[in-house]
């Protein structure tokens, strides 16, 4: 990994770590974050309740999430638990670490195309996308939406040739939702005035689609929910407003999600 924090981590942070070395009380770790920082990991963190032997929950060269308990900068101490990390945080952690991962690959590879040093590249990078965006992952999502321009931070031609790469690898994430409208109409002109009513979602980039008995399926796709529950909500009403102008009864159900 290129990506090397500074300093001490902060209580309560998840960090990824190496094993080591194990003794019958506790675990040692480098940070891999850290420039290989070492912190310990006491029994009694772990895992819930008495462990016999440790060697049964981790082994030497394994990587593990866990979180800083405590840091003594005086004494370059650091404090870590396994047990206190669960499933969800280790995913969204090993997650992230990947996310950066990529983000290195596609630093490489471009720093490579231009001849330039892949670290100098690197560095100049984090150096100016991590204090706002946090991850140099995180900046070029917002490149792959087009929400960021390269050439303002970098030489012309490697922000081109990230630009090129990112929009490669990185495709911006797909949310969708959807629901069911029902139509009824008792009118002679009850058909044409349903069509009529549906061409209004249809106009406001809905997909839809006939389930049967005068039901239809809304379904929308944006970057966010945000953006995705916009759309839906003015198409919906549209909807509804003409229908309703033309005595057709509406009937709106949001999709459950789980």
């Amino acid at each position: 990994m290129l990506l090397k924090k500074t300093g001490f981590p902060t209580d309560e942070e998840l960090v990824l770590c190496t094993v080591t070395g194990i003794t019958p009380h506790s675990v040692f770790c480098t940070l891999d974050e850290y420039g290989g920082r070492t912190g310990m990991i006491h029994i009694s963190e772990i895992a819930p309740g008495r462990i016999k032997n440790i060697r049964e929950y981790v082994q030497e060269g394994k990587k593990v999430v866990c979180k800083v308990l405590q840091t003594n900068k005086e004494k370059g101490h650091i404090d870590l638990s396994l047990r206190r990390v669960n499933e969800m945080q280790k995913r969204n952690k090993l997650n992230q670490i990947k996310q950066e991962q990529l983000a290195e690959k596609i630093i490489e590879y471009s720093a490579k195309q231009q001849g330039d040093s892949v670290l100098t590249v690197y560095n100049k990078l984090a150096e100016k996308l991590v204090p706002k965006y946090g991850t140099i992952f995180a900046a070029f999502e917002q490149v792959a939406h087009d929400q960021l321009d390269l050439e303002t931070l970098a030489d012309k031609k490697i922000a081109k040739t990230l630009t090129d790469a990112i929009k490669q690898r990185i495709k911006p994430p797909i949310v969708k939702i959807d629901g069911t409208m029902k139509l009824t109409s008792y009118t002679p002109a009850g058909i044409e005035d349903i069509k009529e009513a549906l061409s209004e979602a249809v106009k406001k980039g809905i997909d839809v689609r006939y389930l049967g008995a005068g039901a239809y399926h809304f379904e929308v796709q944006a970057g966010d929910y945000k953006e995705a529950e916009k759309k839906l909500k003015e198409a919906v009403d549209a909807v509804v407003e003409l229908a309703e102008k033309h005595d057709v009864q509406a009937e709106w159900a949001r999709t459950e999600t789980a």
